[in-house]
């Protein structure tokens, strides 16, 4: 595959699909394929528009390939430590890096931004829900969370309940589980809930702005959250993997992040 055609793998449910995928990737038959540099991205769902523009900008700069594996980040860590393959891990939320670190699969990590929780309604508000978590335990509206188990908003959505003293209310408000951001927002434009708890920054990119509107959350409830792009102790290109490190933290790649709705990094 010639430079410049960044591959993307799909997200995925089943972390055994993960594995079987990855596997097969990495047995390449082909000479010119074998002779092309290249690294393994497992990018958080939230962060992959800024990490695809960085892909095709390094990849041209590199003359390399970068294959991507988007999903939750809960799923992707449990990917990562399946395989014992790829070169960067960059999930949705610190504490899976933390886990990531204290398991000894990162070598180090950088902040390449700062992402922030917030509630999601539809365009406009039609419900007029009050602008209030506790707004998600009533039962007058359809609520729509991300599981925890299974990616950054998840996790952070149960985060920010309990520091509001609400996440048993919310829960028993019997809110609709997701797996990720995409399908909250999804789930919200489309009628299916009425309010939900997503990552700021997908309301602000361009298809989804016509579609939801976000209802800020106080920051002693939602405080920002660091981006930590890691080195994996399995990279077999460090030399690189540390490379595309510096351009995301570079000026062109805080301008990136920050075109997609992340704040930058201090």
């Amino acid at each position: 595959m010639m430079p410049g055609s960044v591959k993307n793998v799909l997200a995925f449910s089943s972390i055994f699909i993960v594995a079987m995928l990855l596997i097969s990737g990495c047995n390449h038959s082909e000479p010119k394929r074998q002779a092309t540099p290249e690294i393994l991205i497992y990018c958080g769902i939230t962060m992959i528009k800024p990490v695809h523009e960085l892909a095709h900008i390094f990849e041209t700069r590199r003359n390399c390939e970068v294959k991507i594996v988007k999903g939750g980040s809960g799923d992707l860590l449990k990917a990562i430590k399946l395989n014992q393959k790829g070169d960067l891990f960059l999930p949705g939320e610190s504490s899976y890096m933390d886990s990531c670190m204290a398991d000894g699969l990162c070598k180090r990590n950088v902040c390449v931004g700062f992402n922030r929780s917030t509630m999601v309604v539809r365009k406009n508000n039609p419900n007029n829900i009050p602008g209030e978590l506790k707004s998600m335990a009533n039962p007058q509206y359809k609520v729509v969370i991300a599981n925890p188990e299974t990616g950054s908003i998840g996790l952070e959505a149960k985060s920010v309940l309990e520091r509001a003293g609400l996440f048993k209310q919310v829960l028993a408000n019997n809110p609709i589980f997701t797996t990720d951001s995409k399908d909250i927002t999804n789930a919200v434009s489309e009628g299916v809930a009425d309010v939900g708890l997503n990552w700021y920054a997908t309301t602000q990119w361009p298809e989804n702005s016509t579609k939801i509107d976000s209802l800020d959350i106080p920051e002693d409830y939602a405080p920002r959250t660091p981006l930590l792009l890691g080195i994996l102790n399995s990279s077999p290109n460090t030399d690189l993997a540390s490379d595309f490190m510096n351009l995301a933290i570079s000026h062109l790649g805080r301008d990136i992040f920050k075109k997609f709705g992340f704040e930058p990094g201090d």
